[in-house]
């Protein structure tokens, strides 16, 4: 988010919720630069995934089935320990463990064994409705059960997680790519205990691995400021983009699933801790949303649609430093709305539409670094008004 010096994020929701970023400003007759993040309001241990991710990653398992030394490097270098070998590829294992730190387990006769031939997994294979009703958590003695959809995918998983709620037992499936393993691993809303990625390519492993590093951002929570509002200027139309509706007034039809975003040239929060331009969005692509108290989510835009609407300048400052302006273009309509600390006890405000706002109205920010490259905050001078 390139900004000068420094950046905040304003919440703003009526019904779902909505991230706009503020410029800080030294005069506030400069042009200005809008900066906006759009939002809306988740054994046995040496096999677990990489202990430094977040808690998303670590509920869930991933084993490596590959002969590739290149996606062994990889693996291991994003914290997946865990490979899986034929029982005749015991000297690859050995190669391997040779060079990095890595737990070999071995396919032998419908079951995966550790170093000591312990039985670690029991392995199912399944084509048909019959094979899949064998699958039960009282059948196979070993804490782990891995399985081998050979025909459908996701209705056989979502089977599979209804069974086994409640069983102490894990559950993973064989993957064979990335696409497939987020299928296994989101069955559901819960998703199976984890996957093994049988893959011979290293964009797999990066691809699952930037899959987990985005869930685990559901996790996260953001700092909130709040910031009172000072100033508000109504300003000629400009091209505005249409994410999603927060609410809508009785002379409008309600539309809950669209967002009036702001103009093209606004910034909105993607996953990993970047940004890109509002007009840069498209169908598919992933945001960053948020609710009241900073709780971080996914989701995916449907469409968007840019049309002519009139805007309005809105600025704001901290208690904590008076010196500082940040400022936003929003479009002027009654179904933008900005959001307000919660009240005492952690009790919602009702969201203020800026066709309401008034000088003195507490609304809520997120600051953040002043620069960005390409939608990466980088440590840098730089003074943009």
């Amino acid at each position: 988010m390139a900004t000068s010096l420094s950046s905040t994020c304003l919440l703003g929701f009526p019904f779902l919720k909505h991230f706009s970023s503020f410029t800080p400003l030294t005069d506030k007759w400069n042009s200005l630069r809008l900066n906006k993040t759009t939002c809306s309001t988740s054994s046995t241990s040496v096999f677990t995934t990489s202990s430094s991710g977040g808690s998303y990653e670590k509920s869930k398992r991933v084993w490596i089935w590959t002969e590739s030394k290149q996606v062994m490097t990889a693996a291991v270098e994003r914290g997946w320990n865990t490979f899986i070998f034929l029982s005749n590829h015991r000297q690859l294992a050995i190669d391997w463990s040779s060079i990095a730190l890595i737990y070999p387990l071995f396919i032998e006769e419908g079951e995966v064994l550790d170093g000591e031939n312990k039985r670690v997994a029991t392995i199912f294979e399944v084509s048909t409705p019959q094979e899949l009703q064998q699958i039960q958590p009282e059948n196979g003695q070993a804490e782990n059960v891995v399985i081998n959809l050979l025909d459908w995918q996701i209705i056989p998983a979502e089977n599979i997680v209804a069974t086994f709620q409640g069983s102490r037992k894990t559950v993973l499936a064989i993957s064979k790519n990335h696409s497939e393993a987020q299928i296994f691993l989101e069955a559901l809303e819960h998703g199976l205990g984890g996957v093994v990625l049988k893959v011979e390519d290293v964009e797999a492993v990066m691809k699952l691995k930037e899959y987990f590093d985005r869930r685990n951002e559901a996790t996260n929570l953001i700092s909130l400021t709040k910031a009172t509002g000072f100033w508000l200027a109504p300003l000629l139309e400009d091209y505005s983009l249409f994410t999603q509706s927060a609410w809508s007034p009785n002379y409008i039809a309600s539309r809950p699933f669209r967002i009036n975003a702001g103009p093209v040239h606004a910034y909105v929060s993607i996953p990993g801790g970047r940004t890109c331009y509002l007009s840069e969005l498209k169908a598919g692509k992933e945001i960053s949303v948020a609710d009241q108290n900073g709780q971080l989510r996914t989701a995916i835009v449907g469409r968007v649609k840019i049309e002519t609407r009139p805007l309005i300048l809105v600025e704001a400052k901290r208690e904590s430093d008076d010196q500082t302006v940040y400022s936003i273009f929003l479009q002027n309509a009654e179904t933008v709305a900005l959001v307000p600390p919660c009240e005492g006890k952690g009790l919602r405000k009702a969201a203020i539409p800026v066709t309401s706002l008034k000088v003195g109205d507490e609304v809520l920010l997120r600051i953040q670094g002043g620069a960005r490259h390409t939608g990466i905050e980088i440590q840098e001078f730089i003074v943009e008004n």
